[in-house]
């Protein structure tokens, strides 16, 4: 996008590098050896989770550069709710029960993933998208500190590590790319 590249970019990246390999290592942080045994154990979730990342980004760019002011996200969540009804439906599934514990739960996610979405959609066609991406590694960390809260399962060291690894990270790469 027409800005040169520097030495914080590549500091920035090999941080993220560092801090996704050592979520990857579980407990042990940085351990080739423990990242490999994780991977293989579960290929699918990492590949997707890799693509995921990827799509994300892409989505994000697009959006920003193309929308022209249309904000999609109805039509993505749409789609989305189809092929995931389409996968309940040709595959074999538990029945479905439905109590109003479960209802409310369906209807407060719902709603929060729908705001959610359409808040960062406007947020990407309209905001600044520079405090937009602090937030978005800021979240990530506080919705797994709350869900370690709320199922009492504490998270490790190597966790923490890797979460401000990440977010100096993103802080390098503003450093590197903002504009002077």
């Amino acid at each position: 996008m027409g800005k040169k590249l520097t030495g914080l970019l590549f500091l920035d990246c090999l941080l993220h590098l560092l801090a996704f390999a050592g979520f990857w290592g579980g407990e042990n942080g940085l351990n080739p050896g423990e990242i490999i045994s994780n991977v293989a154990t579960s290929p699918l979730s990492y590949l997707l989770a890799f693509l995921g990342a990827f799509i994300w980004a892409t989505y994000c760019t697009v959006t920003n550069k193309y929308a022209r002011g249309f904000n999609g996200i109805t039509v993505f969540v749409l789609l989305t709710a189809v092929a995931l009804w389409f996968h309940y439906f040709l595959t074999p599934q538990p029945a479905m029960i439905f109590s109003l514990p479960v209802i409310a739960k369906l209807f407060t996610a719902a709603l929060t993933l729908g705001f959610a979405y359409a808040a960062w959609n406007v947020g990407i066609l309209h905001g600044n998208v520079t405090i937009m991406a602090v937030g978005s590694y800021f979240t990530p960390v506080m919705s797994s500190a709350l869900a370690a809260l709320l199922l009492s399962s504490p998270l490790s060291f190597s966790f923490w590590q890797g979460a401000v690894m990440v977010c100096v990270g993103s802080l390098l790469c503003w450093l590197a790319t903002r504009r002077r």
